[in-house]
């Protein structure tokens, strides 16, 4: 799986990268009031961290799975799981999102590199349209940060680009990888944009406002 030009592989995450999962979460919001109730939303949110706690990655199904054991009875859960399935993601795309996933090919391999469930991450990187414009490469891991080898093995390369919106992460790749990563702290999203969260972490190697600011010739690959 390699490239044979012997190209950098460009890994890009999803959520506050590439599409604004801040605004699919606050329609969630919006349609559990408007469905449930608001005590029934701080309830969803309180089964939503608590399972995110317990598995390291957020997992919407199977919140409304625990969801569905405090309300057995309610007929709104059939329409809820509906409308998590069918969400409209590509209309959550940051703009230009998917023109900087294709012109960044000219220039290296991309490769998505997310964190999640194996259901609906996956259909929201398919509906969003993101999975085409990679080439349906795509990667999905628990912990993404701990799989590097898994990466490597999958799509070796003298050099990597990890453009994400957690320091967290860049950080955790950067001190395994060293100068094979270029790490790329796109500034879109709670997680970004919490100065508790960012004051922890070294900065990464560049920095962008929004995905749109990204490409090759950013990081010397032009």
């Amino acid at each position: 799986m390699s490239d044979p030009d012997g190209r950098a592989v460009i890994l890009l995450d999803v959520d506050n990268v590439l599409l604004d999962n801040d605004s699919v979460e606050q329609d969630l919001s919006e349609y559990l009031v408007e469905r449930f109730g608001e005590r029934q939303r701080r309830q969803y949110w309180d089964l939503f961290e608590a399972l995110r706690d317990e598995l390291g990655y957020a997992d919407y199904l199977g919140t409304l799975q625990r969801f569905r054991l405090a309300h057995p009875h309610d007929g709104n859960l059939v329409t809820m799981s509906s409308w998590l399935v069918d969400y409209p993601f590509a209309d959550r795309l940051y703009p230009e999102a998917l023109d900087v996933v294709r012109n960044l090919e000219r220039s290296g391999v991309t490769v998505i590199l997310s964190d999640g469930d194996v259901v609906f991450q996956p259909r929201k990187i398919e509906r969003s349209g993101i999975a085409a414009a990679a080439g349906n490469r795509i990667l999905i891991y628990v912990h993404k940060e701990q799989e590097l080898d898994d990466v490597e093995l999958r799509y070796p390369a003298d050099r990597y680009v990890l453009v994400d919106d957690k320091l967290r992460i860049l950080s955790a790749v950067k001190e395994q990888w060293g100068e094979r990563v270029t790490t790329v702290f796109v500034r879109q999203g709670h997680y970004a944009n919490d100065p508790d969260l960012v004051a922890r972490y070294p900065a990464a190697d560049v920095t962008v406002d929004r995905i749109d600011e990204f490409s090759a010739e950013t990081v010397g690959l032009g």
